[in-house]
Formats: structure tokens, sequence, C-alpha cells
């Protein structure tokens, strides 16, 4: 045996077979993580698929991408809505100035006032209730973005400002 290859390295061939013997452990060992996890896996399937066939599984497909595109369908509307809702709410009156005072002196209470509402944009009415002893006169004067054609009195002045939030309300 003076041939062989083992007596040319000039090593001991022991090293490689326990080189070897330590790579073929570590294999080993991989291979039965690997069963574990497989087996793992198997067992979850197993469970998802009981009492299952293909079609069934088909089935469960299609309801769920129904149920999407319904859902898709109902979320589209909802943003319609939503967006209609805005275009409402900016048309609405949402800002307001009230101010009570008293037309004649001596004459009554504080049963007159000036009111004023605005929309977003600053655009509305103001309206001016005078109460005396004869009767009671409501006035009218268009806002448009916060300003008015026509000479306001101090009240009504008053209630503007408060809806435009330039003084607060008492």
């Amino acid at each position: 045996m003076e041939n062989s290859i083992l007596n040319q390295i000039p090593f001991d061939p022991a090293y490689i077979i326990l080189g070897l013997l330590v790579f073929v452990l570590l294999l080993l060992i991989l291979v039965i993580v690997n069963m574990t996890k497989i087996k793992r896996l198997n067992r979850k399937y197993d469970y998802f698929m009981r009492g299952k066939d293909a079609e069934t599984m088909e089935d469960m497909i299609l309801d769920q991408l129904d149920e999407l595109r319904s859902l898709k369908a109902e979320d589209r509307a909802n943003k319609d809505s939503i967006r209609n809702l805005n275009r409402n709410f900016r048309a609405s009156f949402q800002k307001y100035g009230v101010v009570k005072y008293n037309a004649f002196k001596g004459m009554g209470g504080n049963l007159s006032f000036a009111f004023a509402m605005l929309d977003y944009t600053n655009s509305g009415f103001i309206l001016n209730c005078v109460h005396s002893r004869e009767g009671c006169y409501l006035y009218i004067k268009e806002v448009d973005m916060g300003k008015t054609d026509i000479v306001l009195g101090n009240e009504e002045q008053e209630a503007l400002e408060q809806a435009l939030g330039y003084i607060k309300k008492s």
C-alpha cells in the first residue's frame, strides 16, 4: 500500500475522517430540524384543509373576492357621500353673532337685536330687529365676503364682527 493516496498527504488521514464525521453530524442535525418543520407545516396544512376540498376552497376564495368588491364599492360610495357633505357644509351657515340692545332709551328692555349669519366664505345676512311700543320692525342686510354695500349700525357691525371672529361673543 505504498502507492496509496493517503500515504502521500503530509498529515494524518484521521483528520480528514474526523472532519467528514463532523460535517455528517451537522447535516444530520439540519435534516432533523427540517423534518420537524415539515411535520409542523403538514399539521397546519391538515388542520386548514380539514373537511375541505378544492371546490370548497375555490368557493371560499370567490366569496372573499366578492366581499372585497362590495367593500370597494361601499368605500367609493362613502367617499362620494363625504365629498357631498363637505360641499353642503361649506354652503351652510356656520358662523353667527348676536347683539341685544335697547333701541329706544327708556321705552323697554333690551328687546331689539342684531343677528349675523355667515357661511364658509363669510357671505350671508344680518337681521336687525328693532322693538318699540308701536311694533317690531325687521331689517335684513346682505353680507358678501365679510362686507356690506349698506352702512351698518353699531350693533349690526358688532354682530358681524362676532360672526367673523374678530370679537368674542358676550
